[in-house]
């Protein structure tokens, strides 16, 4: 019997997730178009000059036992000190914040640091408008910041989730969705963040299965040794192994939709030349916006309209190769240099485009080819072609260096190499026409054979884990002959994924 052909656009986690779905649950032979000459998405790994970079940061935790146990079934933990490369590490989260040049547990915590950090009078107003909120809340949110006053008040609010926010996407809260924030941060709140912290008074929870502990709160984590790159390049290679195709630098062009559904393929390849695949499925985790002006039939005037008008944010992360960091470890953790110990930092300074640090060093040794060398990711988020995306990589590293140096981060005897990466569309916004995207879903799920999955295929901000699991669930649909796509988009949407009971 001849096998059926799923054409999956993209070889990012959702790509590569349903592809070794298909084969090791399936007769489906899936075959895997990438536009870039990469593996992994924005869950890649780059070397540059043997230090790794990971763009954006990827914590390997999930409340999904099913992805838990994918990922470990790909690379086991480490065990001991024991010495081998395939495996995950645990590693310590630890998050703060950066404002007045001082820094703040993330999330805030009213410990002696933070009244000394703040201030008794500003401390004072975050009191009074906390419980102006609690006593008199926003009874439709309308926007982000509603979402964010709802929940924190409005001075907490200003002081550490505005800026940083609106440096993520461009612009003011009060004009973006609050479906933001449900994605992301729908479990936190004070009374949590308080709870958690008196939890952690009496007890020290080692496991890594925190299922009853928000996301934004967890304390440890899996890390692949070599990072995330690691995991998704073993799966690539799987899916070879088990008679799967990945072609790279193809770059899908023309989507032919019959009546009956998705009919096949045109692509680009890397020198120019087209080639046309036929599929029986197509699982798509391109942009929407790429997908519907891909489709060359049966496309409705207002379809067409919203996909137009979606919006997207893009990522820059600087790659800086320093000797130190100027900021001391005041911390109780020790580590090697007395480098401070954070992850990440959030750069909530406002007179800075830098929003986030990350110190790969933290995130796992192996990334560094040096350890006495400490290397950084400053990230920037932007438009694609605005005055930040269109600075020479010359240019932008010297602006990076000046900003860290402004912030009081280092100093510029202490700089040795930069790199810096691009990454377009990383961001699917929660406005432009999203308020209209619901046409967009309703006409895809019309056509029984296409399957939208992952962050951009579903202009949705999923996690990694969340993107697997769409991916996981449209496989299990067409094995089943499940018609409904209802329970793809459910996918971190659901009450008892964030677990408001």
């Amino acid at each position: 019997m001849k096998k059926k052909i799923a054409i999956i656009i993209g070889a990012g986690p959702a790509g590569l997730t349903a592809a070794l779905e298909f084969l090791n649950h399936t007769n489906v032979k899936p075959v895997i178009l990438e536009a870039t000459d990469k593996i992994g998405g924005i869950s890649q790994t780059i070397n540059y000059k043997g230090n790794r970079i990971d763009i954006g940061g990827h914590r390997f935790f999930s409340k999904s036992d099913v992805v838990m146990d994918w990922w470990k079934a790909i690379l086991p933990i480490q065990a001991g000190k024991e010495e081998r490369d395939d495996v995950l590490l645990k590693r310590n989260r630890l998050s703060r914040i950066l404002f007045l040049r001082k820094f703040f547990d993330y999330p805030i915590s009213l410990n002696l640091q933070t009244i000394k950090n703040l201030g008794v009078a500003r401390l004072i107003k975050i009191a009074k408008s906390y419980i102006n909120i609690r006593l008199f809340p926003i009874k439709k949110e309308k926007n982000l910041e509603d979402f964010f006053i709802n929940r924190f008040g409005e001075e907490l609010y200003k002081t550490f989730f505005r800026d940083y926010t609106e440096k993520v996407w461009g612009i003011p809260c009060d004009q973006i969705k609050p479906e933001w924030g449900a994605q992301r941060i729908k479990g936190l709140s004070i009374s949590k963040a308080v709870w958690h912290a008196v939890k952690k008074l009496f007890s020290k929870n080692n496991s890594i299965n925190q299922k009853n502990t928000e996301t934004s709160l967890i304390e440890q984590f899996l890390y692949p040794k070599y990072g995330p790159g690691q995991l998704w390049e073993k799966v690539a290679e799987m899916i070879l192994l088990k008679g799967g195709e990945i072609h790279l630098q193809e770059k899908v062009v023309n989507i032919e939709n019959g009546k009956k559904g998705i009919e096949g393929v045109l692509v680009e390849a890397e020198k120019g030349e087209l080639k046309e695949y036929k599929c029986d499925y197509l699982i798509s985790t391109m942009p929407i916006k790429n997908l519907i002006f891909g489709m060359i039939n049966h496309i409705p005037h207002n379809v067409r309209e919203v996909a137009e008008k979606l919006e997207y944010r893009d990522f820059i992360t600087v790659g800086l190769l320093l000797k130190k960091l100027k900021m001391d470890n005041k911390s109780k953790i020790k580590t090697r240099n007395n480098l401070i110990p954070d992850n990440w930092i959030y750069i909530q300074e406002p007179d800075v485009k830098l929003g986030r640090l990350q110190i790969f060093n933290n995130w796992s040794p192996y990334l560094v080819k040096d350890p006495d060398t400490v290397w950084v990711g400053l990230e920037y988020f932007c438009n694609e072609g605005d005055a930040l995306w269109s600075k020479s990589d010359e240019d932008f590293a010297e602006f990076a260096v000046s900003e860290f140096i402004k912030i009081g981060m280092m100093d510029h005897e202490d700089y040795l190499d930069s790199v810096v990466i691009r990454m377009p569309k990383t961001y699917p916004a929660y406005f432009g026409s999203y308020d209209r995207f619901n046409e967009i879903r309703e006409f895809t799920d019309t056509i029984p054979n296409l399957f939208l999955i992952g962050r951009n295929g579903m202009h949705r901000y999923n996690n990694q884990d969340h993107s697997m699991l769409t991916a996981i669930t449209a496989v299990k649909n067409i094995k089943n002959g499940i018609s409904t796509k209802d329970n793809i988009w459910n996918v971190n949407s659901e009450e008892e994924y964030h677990e408001e009971k």
